[in-house]
């Protein structure tokens, strides 16, 4: 059974602050935020953890494997190298989903996202070293069949991403409803899914459901571990032996690391 952490990263009091005392440079905002997300993808990947973007200014993890005291480090080293605090908040769940709405509640109750009274909250539980286990965190990456003789080589690039997008965000909104996994676009034509213990027969229906609906053709390799990053790179290995045989759907053998390796 999955037994997955997730964290919620939120700059705090974002919107005022990028235009106070005027309005700020969009070009500055977006550099510093992919500087941002750049540096927790790093701080929270040298732990075997996960970052997405999300938005940006709300950032999300898998950071099973970490504990209060590694996610206050996170935080500290934000409000160090940045002109922004940021809060965070951590729950665990089988579900992803739920998890992730838990941590969004503390937040949420702790204040406003644009409550500039509201700084640098740390709240929630992780998971005890003791309930570890080398399944608790299921990564799916999903890739877009032929994506560059389909798309890339024969669209132009804004047609392409558009054709791409379609695909994520009704990816996305499935795999959120119908199985509680939290997808993430991360790039190319690629899609990382936060799962819960989902088998094969889940994914060939999200990966019909997709195609029925934007005619989109997914595969998907999916890896099972302690930790993100080697359920992660089981995901990775599992998608080349789609790509390999031509299947829709491949597992990767698990546990890929135990829960206790660093």
């Amino acid at each position: 059974m999955t037994n997955t952490q997730v964290t919620l990263i939120q700059i705090d009091n974002y919107g005022p602050w990028t235009v106070t005392p005027t309005p700020r440079r969009e070009v500055d905002l977006q550099t510093m935020q992919s500087r941002l997300y750049a540096d927790v993808s790093q701080l929270v990947g040298n732990r075997q953890g996960y970052a997405f973007f999300g938005r940006f200014d709300n950032m999300v993890a898998v950071t099973n494997g970490l504990d209060i005291d590694d996610l206050a480090l996170v935080q500290e080293s934000i409000g160090n190298r940045y002109p922004v605090t940021a809060s965070i908040s951590v729950a665990v769940d089988s579900s992803p989903v739920a998890a992730l709405g838990r941590a969004s509640d503390r937040l949420q109750d702790a204040g406003s996202a644009q409550d500039e009274s509201r700084r640098e909250i740390l709240r929630g539980e992780t998971l005890a070293e003791t309930e570890r286990t080398d399944d608790d965190v299921q990564i799916a990456h999903f890739d877009v069949n032929d994506a560059t003789g389909k798309y890339t080589d024969e669209l132009n690039e804004f047609d392409t991403f558009i054709r791409i997008e379609q695909g994520y965000a009704e990816l996305m909104r499935y795999m959120r409803q119908a199985h509680e996994s939290l997808s993430f676009f991360v790039g190319g034509d690629n899609v990382i899914a936060v799962c819960a213990d989902l088998d094969t027969d889940d994914y060939r229906d999200a990966i019909d459901h997709v195609n029925e609906a934007v005619d989109v053709d997914l595969k998907v390799g999916v890896g099972q571990s302690g930790v993100a990053q080697a359920a992660g790179m089981g995901a990775k290995h599992a998608l080349e032996a789609c790509r390999e045989d031509g299947t829709a759907v491949e597992f990767a053998d698990r546990p890929a690391v135990a829960a206790d390796d660093d």
